[in-house]
């Protein structure tokens, strides 16, 4: 099984907000990045990957299965960690490995201790007095105690200081070394992406962009810098989106080698950044 996550031509809508006619295969055994300005469609879209929406049209499949028939065996291989508490604040993580562990046919009570010592997460507190990196971290633990093999997360980094964010980051590495697990990873904070991800899906105004290797949006997305009197009906072709000012245009490329034909060495092409390509994407893409 090459794809353990599959949406084919989803639809949801809603009365202010769509995700449309959505194509997206997440490979097993890597790490996709989701990324997209807050609003763009990201939580949508998961909550149709765990089956907490409905599609009005399309189909999702995880492990090659679907939700009217297997829901339960799916969400046994599955782990969500969010960028809040979504436990009852009242409770221990003792009260809440009670609650959980019988759910999960797989669930490991030596590996949640083990994850709880790493992480340094006291079992006999209120999750309330939980700092919200130490909540992340929890909701990490309790996916792993029952050895999820698809770990979704919406906005873990969210409202982290640097150098917890930096842990999280390494710590997913780790996770990610046998190569049996396949971790699916929203965030609107790019720089967290440059570090773990294998792929990019890139959403923006409820439709998806693209769905390409770290490697192929290095090689084919960059900056094109020149004078004003270059652009035409022609040149602008090979040009996502361009930007004018009196001293020149730059512009984004989906399409590095085009450019470089068309241009050759009258404009100066840079390599863009995660950044540059939401921000370009995300007026849209230019049409002359």
């Amino acid at each position: 099984m090459e794809h353990v996550v599959e949406l084919e031509n989803v639809t949801k809508n809603f009365k202010d907000f769509s995700v449309n006619n959505i194509n997206l295969q997440v490979k097993k055994g890597f790490v996709t990045g989701f990324i997209g300005a807050n609003g763009a469609g990201k939580t949508t879209t998961i909550k149709l990957m765990m089956n907490l929406l409905k599609p009005d049209a399309g189909e999702v499949k995880v492990f090659g299965m679907d939700y009217k028939t297997h829901e339960k065996a799916m969400k046994e291989r599955m782990g969500f960690v969010y960028d809040g508490n979504v436990f009852f604040e009242g409770l221990n993580l003792l009260d809440i490995k009670r609650i959980v562990g019988p759910s999960y046919k797989q669930w490991d009570d030596k590996l949640f201790y083990q994850y709880m010592e790493q992480f340094e997460l006291p079992l006999k507190k209120a999750i309330k007095t939980f700092s919200k990196g130490m909540q992340m971290k929890a909701s990490l633990a309790i996916a792993l105690s029952h050895h999820a093999e698809l770990i979704i997360m919406d906005e873990p980094t969210a409202g982290l200081d640097p150098i917890f964010r930096r842990e999280l980051l390494d710590l997913l590495q780790e996770l990610m070394v046998d190569g049996n697990r396949t971790i699916f990873f929203s965030t609107h904070m790019t720089t967290d992406l440059n570090r773990i991800a294998d792929y990019l899906a890139f959403i923006n105004r409820g439709e998806l962009i693209f769905n390409q290797s770290i490697h192929d949006i290095a090689e084919n997305y960059a900056l094109v810098k020149g004078r004003m009197d270059l652009l035409d009906r022609d040149t602008e072709k090979a040009l996502i989106r361009v930007h004018r000012a009196p001293t020149g245009f730059e512009a984004l490329t989906g399409n590095v080698q085009q450019a470089k034909k068309i241009f050759g060495d009258s404009v100066v092409i840079e390599q863009a950044s995660l950044e540059d390509i939401m921000v370009y994407m995300k007026e849209g893409v230019q049409r002359v």
